[in-house]
């Protein structure tokens, strides 16, 4: 699991910075397509990826996320992964909803940096079992933070993501951002005590390290958050903590050493009801409940 590891920790010092610089985004997905030939496909239009909205917890990364439903009045939700929770790993089978938390969120902008602090009233949903997600809910709304700091929150895609697509990895923690492609999916990412279902695979290229933990998956095209990055295989293990291994349906065990992994988020959305509030006996909802 991505949290902050020694590794990681010693590489930003050999590359001496406190915080590992950002990847530039001014010439890659901002950048203007070509004009099109006569007869040629036109291009997709490319969505400017940056770091506003993303956020720097203590031990991993995160965003400010809304549903393609949420109001500005509605307080504003942080995404992230069960694993990040300040108070540690939730065992296999445990759902957390409605724990009072007054944890602290670094907020940046476009640029990645810092622009103020924000503070959570509670951990509204969080699980390790068949995904690794924890949901925030924070003491201010949407329209308090575009107004205090001009930063809008990022929307969660209410659609799978789709085998081929380009994404980025956009870090808090580290104000890095990671560019490739859906590779694939896992039927099954089996880690140590914990199994998730139907995880995203990228292409190596995706080369998370330790704190890039519950860093938004942003799709290129839409610029919609469409998974959190949660994992990788560092060293070959097999089925282990920090090396996953992929299970197929009919059981069959894969291990991709350097390969690394995020979770689908679109299932969030039926969850979330009026007032952001998370509600798991809505209809279409599949979360996993307590």
């Amino acid at each position: 699991m991505r949290k902050p590891l020694l590794g990681a920790l010693l590489a930003a010092l050999l590359l001496g910075a406190g915080v590992a610089p950002a990847l530039a985004t001014s010439h890659d997905a901002s950048a203007p397509t070509k004009t099109a030939q006569a007869g040629s496909v036109p291009q997709a239009k490319v969505q400017a990826v940056d770091f506003a909205g993303t956020v720097a917890l203590s031990n991993c990364s995160g965003s400010v996320v809304r549903t393609p439903d949420s109001q500005p009045t509605d307080p504003a939700l942080v995404l992230s992964n069960g694993h990040c929770l300040e108070s540690g790993f939730p065992a296999a089978g445990q759902v957390i909803t409605d724990r009072a938390s007054s944890r602290g969120f670094t907020l940046l902008n476009s640029s990645g940096g810092s622009v103020g602090t924000l503070r959570a009233s509670k951990i509204a949903y969080a699980t390790m079992t068949d995904t690794d997600i924890s949901l925030y809910q924070l003491t201010s709304t949407y329209a308090q933070i575009q107004s205090t700091y001009g930063i809008t929150a990022l929307e969660l895609n209410a659609a799978r993501p789709a085998q081929g697509s380009a994404i980025k990895v956009v870090s808090g923690y580290w104000k890095r951002i990671y560019t490739c492609n859906v590779d694939g999916f896992a039927y099954r990412l089996k880690e140590g005590d914990w199994t998730w279902k139907d995880s995203v695979r990228y292409t190596s290229a995706c080369n998370t390290i330790g704190g890039t933990s519950g860093s938004p998956v942003i799709d290129n095209t839409t610029g919609k958050v469409v998974a959190v990055n949660n994992t990788g295989n560092e060293d070959g293990g097999r089925c282990t903590l920090n090396n996953p291994c992929e299970v197929d349906a009919n059981g069959t065990v894969t291990v991709r050493q350097g390969i690394n992994y995020a979770q689908e988020i679109y299932q969030i959305v039926p969850c979330v009801g009026t007032g952001n509030k998370i509600d798991l006996s809505r209809t279409g909802c599949a979360l996993p409940k307590p």
